[in-house]
């Protein structure tokens, strides 16, 4: 499926600003990496992650092509739409789409995690990949 103009457009970028909303509707932006998948952006973030329990209280979120560190570019076109957590079939398959697009990037992220992990002896902190759909128009 080939992705619509703005989703083509943002799929060329390597971060985006997630921005999510705390209970009293003050925006919270976050860089993360990110991947199209038809006409969904998929996320991957910590399951202790401020912004899943944000996105959970409200699912408006809005993206914005960023640098690593969450800088935007003047005049960059902020994108909203709506986020929810995926499971099962649906993470996995986002999982896979996040993988192909940052390859020896997310590869090494891996396996950087893993290290630590057995060497901090803490048990792996659950990932969880959300979806976002583009509000009409």
């Amino acid at each position: 499926m080939v992705a619509p103009q703005p989703l083509a457009t943002l799929d060329r970028e390597r971060y985006v600003s997630l921005t999510t909303f705390r209970r009293d509707g003050t925006p919270v932006p976050t860089p993360v990496w990110f991947a199209v998948d038809g006409d969904t952006v998929v996320v991957v973030t910590h399951a202790s992650a401020g912004k899943l329990k944000r996105l959970r209280a409200n699912p408006a979120v809005g993206l914005v092509p960023c640098d690593v560190r969450g800088r935007v570019r003047a005049g960059a076109q902020t994108l909203t739409g709506s986020g929810r957590v995926l499971d099962g079939e649906e993470a996995a398959r986002a999982s896979t789409v996040l993988h192909r697009k940052y390859g020896p990037q997310m590869r090494a992220f891996d396996l950087a995690t893993a290290v630590a992990r057995l060497v901090l002896r803490r048990p792996a902190e659950e990932r969880v990949h959300l979806a976002v759909t583009l509000d009409p128009g």
